[in-house]
């Protein structure tokens, strides 16, 4: 149950090891059978009580070994070392799903379909994002490297357009398709490239999602 009053408005972005278009999006089976991601998030405006979010950064690794839903997934949070601990704490709260209404988003979700939770870090993040243009990095040195490019027609090599738009989705509401190549190292060790990407606006609080 939600205690605290908090709200994040931030830009995503999340790629995993499934083909473009990710089966989850579509409520089927994850393309290889287990599902491992990585997303990260650069908080454009928020706050958690009386404590400013905004600018801050933060990315999850996550590793299932079949469709989240079966559960028994492993995770662990980066969060920008720049933050304070007051700021670390609320970061670390919303991204585990804490202080927010059951079911009411995928962070809450993801939490609830982990068995394990590693330690969380606190590291330099780096973030770029260009939604529109899909393209982006994030970089952990030494523990994550992601790089989103556009999805291309394997023909003519030509930019392809593509968007998910969910109405009442857990997550997002609309986001733009992108082609994205993952490695990290340390406990969950992912390496995929050229998998499904989307970048997105991620508008939360302590029940959900803000439409």
């Amino acid at each position: 149950m939600a205690n605290v009053d908090w709200m994040i408005d931030a830009t995503e972005i999340g790629n995993c090891n499934c083909d473009w278009g990710c089966p989850c999006q579509f409520n089927a089976l994850p393309t290889h059978g287990f599902c491992c991601a990585v997303a990260g998030f650069q908080i454009n405006e928020g706050h958690y009580g009386d404590v400013s979010l905004t600018g801050l950064r933060w990315i999850a690794v996550f590793h299932w070994p079949g469709p989240i839903h079966e559960g028994g997934g492993k995770g662990q949070i980066i969060i920008d070392e720049t933050a304070n601990d007051a700021q670390r704490a609320a970061i670390e709260s919303i991204a585990s799903g804490k202080d927010a209404d059951e079911g009411s988003s995928f962070l809450v979700i993801f939490a609830s379909m982990m068995s394990e939770s590693l330690e969380t870090l606190y590291r330099p993040i780096e973030f770029e994002c260009d939604t529109e243009a899909r393209t982006g990095r994030m970089s952990v040195e030494g523990l994550v490297e992601t790089r989103i490019e556009p999805i291309k027609n394997p023909m003519t090599g030509m930019e392809h357009r593509a968007q998910i738009i969910l109405p009442n989705g857990m997550e997002f509401t609309k986001a733009e398709m992108a082609s994205g190549t993952t490695k990290t190292e340390g406990e969950i060790k992912l390496d995929f490239d050229q998998t499904y990407t989307h970048l997105c606006r991620v508008h939360l609080n302590q029940h959900g999602v803000i439409r």
